[in-house]
């Protein structure tokens, strides 16, 4: 039976794609799996960041091994030319700390995600785009990319445009633990005194749902395909 693994960091992320899928959860690690005669798909979220991903490919591979691994998620636009609320096959991964590059299999798309350590803002991410040659950031996917070409794994990496280059958003770091899950109550305080941002978190939350459903829509079509 071929295993599928795919990582993402929230349940958000997963929701439209295993809203029917059995769930459980383990040492803080999330569960959906659907299963065939000749399939198993597994999704796992941990939280955001490196470690995190790292947590939830190794909480999948415990139940036998991966053939099949994919990154998929909620991205930041690092340019104008990416579409807010769409996903895009990558055609490849930079880990900023390091600066190695990670492709994904043949005839996945053109544009390349660096991976950042934090959430980043909008300077950070014109930095990025300028020193990498860029579309997209996010936080984990490089930690994914790593584990598949240390155990020469296919490795796919679809994500989904959460918030635009220019959007002027709170820092988010501030709500992300240690361990990478997000402190949605303190947020939600810090978001209820601040009604200036609003209009920027509305933007965001609905281009989060939209990009959540076009990850689902393109990862099943690649499944099945």
């Amino acid at each position: 039976m071929t295993r599928i693994a795919i990582i993402a960091a929230f349940p958000g992320e997963l929701k439209p794609l295993v809203r029917d899928w059995p769930h459980n959860a383990r040492n803080g690690v999330s569960f959906w799996a659907l299963r065939n005669s000749e399939e198993e798909w597994i999704a796992a979220c941990a939280g955001a960041g490196l470690d995190a991903a790292t947590r939830a490919f190794t909480a999948i591979e415990d139940g036998g091994p991966v053939d099949l691994l994919l990154s998929v998620g909620w991205a930041g636009a690092l340019n104008h030319d990416v579409t807010t609320g769409k996903a895009y096959n990558l055609a490849g991964v930079i880990d900023t700390r390091t600066g190695e590059r990670f492709h994904c299999e043949a005839g996945a798309g053109e544009l390349w995600l660096a991976t950042s350590p934090k959430v980043a803002g909008e300077t950070e991410k014109r930095r990025l785009a300028s020193t990498y040659s860029a579309a997209l950031v996010d936080m984990e996917a490089a930690a994914v990319a790593r584990l598949a070409a240390m155990r020469h794994i296919p490795f796919y990496c679809i994500k989904g445009v959460s918030d635009d280059l220019a959007e002027k958003l709170p820092d988010f770091n501030c709500f992300i633990s240690p361990g990478g899950q997000f402190r949605m109550t303190s947020f939600v305080l810090f978001a209820c005194l601040r009604p200036w941002r609003w209009p920027a978190l509305m933007r965001m939350g609905e281009n989060s749902k939209r990009a959540s459903q076009s990850i689902a829509e393109l990862l099943l079509d690649f499944l099945r395909g």
